[in-house]
């Protein structure tokens, strides 16, 4: 039997409770599930590759089908590369499914042997992002803490005093 393998990427700035939950639930679904930590360089992170990295790893390490690196290439190439079947995707809300739906297209395009899989988070996260985290964050980070795990909201914390 072949191992199936998912990649989930992203940018993960921060990793939020609901990108732990869309892992958890893919976790299920396949044998191995990698989580891909997008170097992205149009965006300006609040942590770097390598920090953003390690608070995902602190965060799935009793998962055991699970792994995480960083990319910086195309998704599709990355799947290739570690021979996946699916490339992972959240949606919250219907707002987020015209550009993953294009985002899917082209995925499909470049590589029609890899399929696009939507994973919905649970409810408790369907008005969640990293975004709006950071926003919160920035005026009363105590209060983000039923949103993000708790290694993210200290060094949130300690940013955020410095």
């Amino acid at each position: 039997m072949t191992k199936k393998t998912a990649i989930y990427p992203g940018t993960f700035d921060p990793v939020t409770n609901g990108h732990l939950d869309i892992i958890k639930r893919a976790s299920l679904l396949f044998d191995e599930v990698v989580v891909a930590v997008a170097q992205n360089d149009g965006k300006v992170p609040v942590f770097d590759v390598d920090t953003r990295v390690r608070l995902f790893e602190e965060n799935v390490r009793d998962m055991d089908n699970v792994r995480v690196c960083s990319f910086n290439v195309l998704t599709v190439d990355l799947a290739r590369e570690f021979g996946a079947v699916a490339i992972i995707r959240g949606l919250r809300a219907v707002s987020d499914f015209e550009f993953e739906f294009q985002m899917a297209q082209m995925n499909r395009f470049l590589d029609c042997g890899i399929e696009t899989i939507f994973l919905m988070p649970s409810h408790k996260y369907f008005y969640t992002s990293s975004t709006i985290i950071k926003q919160v964050c920035a005026y009363e980070p105590e209060r983000i803490k039923d949103f993000v795990p708790g290694n993210v909201l200290r060094l949130l914390i300690e940013r955020s005093k410095s």
